[in-house]
């Protein structure tokens, strides 16, 4: 009885339910164009090592955005490759790969975390105690991280030494699963559980809900931006680590792009812009149907200009098949805080009633 309740509350989310859909006809459809080719143990493992760069930014940004108040995370990519690329420079001054590969491999690891948690605290500082928006808050600081990588580098790539472990967290695998794929679902898992079963979770969902209850509750409005923004960072920084092992190098201006993806995944994946609505299962399959495309198009060689077509469809679709309240969240009709609709006063004989004068 239990059981099938759990199951019954598991598929009433419409937006999961769309994406599992488009999910398996993705995966069906990609199979018989692709004549096999799709789920060859090769083409799985490439995906498995691309989707970490996206998913976990676009984890960043389902944070910002479920903290409310406009909340979101613009300077994710910018983050992302200043942390890679200052740790591409001092490690190899400090440690010499080929005499002590594990300590280089965690020295590179522990600057790049190290970076993003000081990116990321940094713009919740500036978000919770100066109190600015937070989209041109970040907008600033992916502006300031990206010009500091061009000043430090000379706006020239910045070279990753080879460590066989530290090469091995972008392209190694274990057990057949690609490495950087088993730190996304890592992070997956762990933010699940925080927000699901956690004071922390609860809060933050209250937040981008009911920011005057909160504020009632007494939740530490200022220490809730503060912590979210630093796990954004963190979340950034990881994916600054994976591209610069997968790829042996760190560059200012690498994954323009990813930031619209990021928030593209984010939304489509039920984040609600407004905040105090997203789940996690919901991001993770959003970044799997763009990932799923992007590699069929390979396949297929569809030029990129048609993928973006694509993913624009899917999200009118995900939008449209999520019913009229998030759209009119996005964009600011719904009955939150952006409503521009005056509230139908109460009625003389109800409880509380208040009297205009």
């Amino acid at each position: 009885m239990k059981s099938s309740f759990a199951a019954g509350k598991l598929f009433a989310d419409r937006q999961l339910n769309f994406l599992l859909i488009v999910n398996v006809l993705v995966v069906l459809v990609a199979t018989w164009l692709s004549r096999g080719q799709f789920v060859d143990i090769d083409n799985l493992q490439s995906m498995g090592g691309q989707l970490p760069e996206l998913g976990l930014l676009a984890l960043g940004i389902m944070l910002s955005m479920v903290s409310g108040n406009g909340g979101i995370d613009l300077s994710g990519v910018g983050l992302a490759n200043l942390s890679g690329m200052v740790a591409a420079m001092l490690v190899p001054r400090l440690v010499n790969g080929d005499d002590s590969p594990v300590l280089y491999t965690s020295l590179f690891c522990a600057i790049v975390l190290m970076m993003g948690l000081l990116g990321g605290l940094l713009n919740g500082v500036v978000i919770a105690r100066l109190r600015l928006t937070p989209i041109l808050c970040t907008l600033g600081t992916q502006l300031l991280f990206t010009g500091f990588a061009v000043v430090i580098s000379n706006g020239a790539s910045v070279h990753v030494d080879y460590v066989e472990p530290l090469s091995d967290i972008g392209n190694g695998t274990v057990a057949q699963v690609p490495i950087a794929f088993c730190i996304f679902l890592a992070a997956v898992i762990v933010l699940g559980w925080l927000l699901k079963r956690s004071p922390f979770g609860l809060r933050l969902y209250l937040m981008g809900t009911n920011p005057k209850a909160a504020f009632y509750a007494g939740i530490p409005r200022a220490r809730m931006l503060i912590t979210t923004y630093a796990m954004c960072g963190v979340l950034a920084s990881l994916a600054g680590l994976i591209s610069a092992t997968h790829t042996s190098s760190a560059k200012w201006d690498y994954g323009n792009s990813y930031l619209l993806i990021a928030i593209l995944i984010a939304v489509m994946g039920g984040v609600n812009p407004a905040g105090g609505h997203g789940r996690i299962i919901c991001v993770f399959f959003a970044a799997t149907v763009l990932q799923f495309l992007s590699s069929l198009f390979n396949l297929l060689g569809v030029s990129q200009f048609f993928g973006d077509c694509a993913w624009g469809f899917l999200l009118l679709l995900s939008l449209a098949f999520a019913g009229g309240e998030r759209v009119r969240a996005i964009f600011g009709l719904g009955g939150g805080g952006g409503s521009t609709q005056p509230a139908k006063p109460p009625a003389s004989g109800s409880a509380g009633a208040t009297q205009r004068r």
